[in-house]
């Protein structure tokens, strides 16, 4: 009989004890449970058997793979911080938030998310509810009120038991719902408008394949297709243990003393065993030239052995489509940094996991936005920055600041800081050059060239690694001073004076000559001192004065 076969409580089968147990699982509170062992040695596992909840759940807690399948992907994902921007605010936005979303939920956002994903990895379905102080979960979430940090909040994480019966997803092909959770959450009778949460599904649903991890027509597990060569990995294990065991094994090929043993005989034989046995390094051991003492010849094993863990690894890696980095526990040869072809492939892995997670954070920005931008955090934004924001309501700020965010996820590759010079080298390179063909058109006037030296200036303060101190300057002064040299050139030509293009005296300079590597090179040395700062800004101004 299958271990789950006399479902899940009962006094038949299992480990028994007063009160029933959990069948094929060890007994609550017992520290020689066998749950593992018994439900994958189990004959009833085999290659394309489903895993149901209670499977899912002892793997996760208990086979050595089975966290890492589920974690260790998202965990490689976060490992590097989000970069955030909220573009036309104050830097002390960006920061706002960046510090609400440490704190939030006590945790932090990328420990709910994790939590979010390693779930539903592990069953297949995973939902993230949002509960708020003061409002009915059965009502549209009102975001507005979250800005109120008096209320508490609370974000929980189900499981497809949680959730049973709620996220089944409709089989009909015309319907609008058609494999798609929609609708109400309902979990032990609590009922959550569709606001209030978030589903995530680990791989797309397909008609009429029902997922028993998960009880419903949804995604997979990440087992689901590994559970056999997961299997097989325990039996690796127990092989493992039996050798260890048997590796301290000494045979000793003593003399039979004839064909009648005497208890004498048999006493001095136990005695040499006891020696043999206790014997250690500095002490010396006699046996007879016709006797012999070895250890058990395994050298034929090592080779299986590992041949067929390292298989396995492959197998439940291929199934679960990972990988096997992750699995193996090993450090890549040359590293992340060095742009190997196999670390390309994990870090294009990653960036999948990442763009599976972005649901998630949506949610999770969201809802951080209206907490870390509230209120009474504008009315400080409001003091501090009055000429922007002194006359303009909260609203009004927060919708700006809400589509001006955006959140990108670094590169994995991280490249060595000699080729980061050099890429911002040839980017620097390219804005100067497109800079001074645009600040030499005649047609251009002092705003647009205005907006040229800001866009050169966000090129500059962007290439860290050759400005580390950036680049300020202040472009309403500037505008001023264009518009009066401006202004002294258009009577200048009036008067005809020399100097002005229709004047008979001086011709005006020739365009300069094209940037190179060498001035790429003089200017970064110049750049990196504040000396060098001013007088490049010095520059810019004579080109502004045309």
């Amino acid at each position: 009989m299958a271990w789950w076969s006399t479902g899940w409580f009962g006094s038949g089968g299992g480990n028994s004890g007063s009160g029933g147990s959990f069948p094929g699982y060890g007994m609550v509170g017992s520290p020689t449970g066998k749950s593992l062992l018994d439900i994958l040695m189990a004959d009833d596992i085999e290659p394309g058997a489903d895993p149901s909840y209670q499977i899912c759940k002892a793997l996760l807690l208990y086979h050595p793979l089975g966290q890492k399948m589920t974690e260790a992907p998202v965990v490689m994902a976060q490992s590097q911080q989000r970069e955030i921007t909220v573009s036309g605010a104050p830097e002390r936005v960006a920061e706002a938030f960046l510090e609400e979303a440490k704190k939030l939920n006590t945790t932090g956002i990328d420990k709910i998310a994790r939590n979010h994903m390693n779930i539903s990895r592990a069953y297949g379905i995973a939902t993230l509810a949002l509960l708020v102080e003061g409002q009915n979960s059965k009502s549209k979430l009102d975001l507005w009120k979250l800005g109120d940090t008096q209320r508490g909040i609370s974000f929980n994480v189900f499981d497809p038991l949680n959730t049973s019966g709620s996220l089944v997803l409709n089989q009909q092909p015309n319907a609008m719902d058609f494999l798609k959770p929609r609708g109400p959450v309902v979990v032990g009778g609590q009922m959550y408008d569709r606001s209030h949460v978030r589903v995530l599904m680990h791989e797309s649903p397909i008609y009429i394949a029902y997922t028993t991890s998960a009880f419903g027509f949804v995604g997979r597990s990440v087992y689901q297709r590994a559970l056999y060569p997961m299997k097989t990995f325990v039996q690796s294990m127990i092989t493992d243990d039996m050798i260890t065991r048997k590796a301290g094994l000494l045979i000793a090929k003593m003399k039979q003393p004839g064909p009648v043993v005497t208890q004498l005989q048999q006493n001095q034989m136990a005695l040499k065993r006891d020696l043999l046995k206790h014997g250690q390094t500095n002490q010396v051991l006699g046996i007879s030239t016709e006797e012999d003492i070895e250890t058990l010849n395994m050298m034929n094993i090592d080779g299986a052995a590992g041949f067929a863990r390292t298989n396995v690894l492959k197998n439940i890696a291929t199934a679960a489509d990972m990988p096997a980095f992750f699995l193996e526990n090993e450090t890549l040869v040359s590293g992340f940094g060095e742009g190997e072809e196999d670390a390309r492939n994990i870090a294009r892995y990653v960036d999948s996991v990442r763009e599976e997670m972005c649901p998630t954070y949506d949610f999770l920005d969201e809802v951080c936005m209206y907490r870390a931008w509230n209120p009474s955090f504008y009315k400080t934004i409001q003091k501090q920055y009055s000429q922007q924001y002194g006359e303009m309501n909260y609203e009004t700020a927060f919708m700006e600041w809400k589509h001006g965010f955006k959140s990108s996820w670094p590169s994995l590759l991280i490249e060595p800081d000699s080729e980061r010079v050099n890429t911002d080298d040839v980017k620097l390179k390219a804005a100067i050059a497109l800079a001074q063909v645009l600040l030499q058109l005649p047609i251009i006037d002092p705003m647009n060239k205005i907006e040229v030296l800001r866009f050169l200036q966000d090129a500059i303060n962007e290439s860290r690694m050759l400005f580390p101190n950036g680049m300020n300057l202040d472009f309403e002064q500037l505008l001023n001073f264009a518009e009066q040299q401006q202004q002294q050139m258009e009577q200048q030509q009036a008067m005809g004076m020399p100097g002005a293009p229709d004047g008979g005296g001086e011709q005006e300079p020739k365009p300069p000559a094209p940037f190179s590597m060498r001035d790429a090179q003089r200017m970064v040395e110049q750049m990196n001192t504040e000396h060098g700062i001013r007088r490049r800004a010095a520059n810019l101004l004579e080109i502004v004065r045309g």
